[in-house]
């Protein structure tokens, strides 16, 4: 008999439903918000943007481990650093800043197609 995991979750901690794996187009996407997200992480560091730096530092990884549940809260606290008044365009270069952009927004969008469609 398997033991009982995390609320929410199945045996030995697995989560309930589909493995991220199992939705590929989800899967590419989070992976390239990671590539993204270590590229810009990369320019904070170089800048010596310290705020920033620790903003992104945890992005990177949670983009390429986090369960399909987990998946949409990380997404979005990248989107965060896009904010009206206080945003990380204003400390780093386009050149790496617009891509982490479109790859969350990228990610996003596959996240609601599968909630739409009762994922």
């Amino acid at each position: 008999m398997a033991l009982p995991g995390p609320a929410g979750r199945g045996p030995a901690g697995r989560e309930a439903g589909p493995a991220r794996h199992e939705r590929p187009a989800i899967d590419e996407a989070a992976l390239a918000a990671a590539r993204a997200a270590d590229r810009l992480l990369d320019a904070a560091r170089r800048a010596g943007v310290a705020r920033w730096e620790a903003f992104l530092a945890p992005l990177p990884d949670g983009l390429r481990d986090a369960t399909l549940r987990e998946l949409p809260g990380v997404a979005r606290r990248g989107r965060a650093a896009y904010g009206a008044k206080d945003s990380i365009r204003d400390a780093l270069p386009p050149e790496v800043t617009e891509p982490f952009l479109a790859a969350l927004d990228r990610l996003l969008k596959e996240l609601a197609r599968e909630a739409a469609c009762g994922g």
